[in-house]
């Protein structure tokens, strides 16, 4: 296509040359540059294209911990063999960790944290399993006769989405549940008192 432009372009030259000079001169540039406009806006939108990619957004179940302490995050779903709890990932202060890779397979996610610095915890009222360290469970029932610790998770509903995110905060919680806020560590009883 760029042959075919300056092909043009050089007819056009040896034409308008016969012409005034000048008024063949533009007439040569703008005939290049329409023949080339297509080509530009192809290149443009290829460009685009590529400069958009990445910040396209993943399909995913992510946590995004908007507290200053590190964060212990587990979660909960129904899998196709049955109820799985999985655990710890360490969310660090004002970042987000992604939990789920991939589009939600699964309408409802339950989500159990804790503030491994203050002590808090997001919490809600469906019972399932987790363990001291990093942890794959499959089952919501007899946590505790099979050597787990049972906790409340926050139910959260996806609408079917294909991504959702959960925003850990401190302070009191939403409507419809959150976090249980930091508990202060309790002073020690001075001695003598009672």
């Amino acid at each position: 296509m760029l042959r075919h432009a300056l092909t043009q372009a050089d007819s056009l030259h040896k034409t308008t040359h016969m012409t005034s000079g000048l008024k063949g001169l533009q007439m040569l540039v703008d005939k290049a540059a329409a023949a080339l406009r297509p080509i530009s806006l192809f290149g443009l939108a290829i460009l685009g294209g590529l400069l958009a990619a990445p910040s396209l957004a993943h399909a995913d179940f992510r946590v995004c911990n908007a507290t200053q302490s590190l964060v212990g995050v587990s979660i909960g779903y129904r899998a196709t063999a049955g109820w799985v709890t999985e655990g710890w990932w360490h969310v660090e202060a004002s970042t987000c960790k992604t939990l789920i890779e991939g589009a939600l397979a699964s309408r409802y996610y339950y989500l159990y944290a804790e503030d491994a610095e203050r002590g808090g915890r997001w919490d809600g009222p469906v019972n399932m399993c987790v363990a001291e360290k990093e942890f794959k469970i499959s089952g919501v029932n007899d946590c505790l006769r099979r050597g787990f610790q049972r906790a409340g998770f926050q139910e959260y509903d996806t609408g079917g989405q294909s991504s959702w995110m959960v925003e850990l905060t401190d302070g009191a919680p939403p409507a419809g549940g959150g976090p249980t806020p930091p508990v202060p560590p309790v002073p020690p009883t001075p001695q003598g008192t009672q």
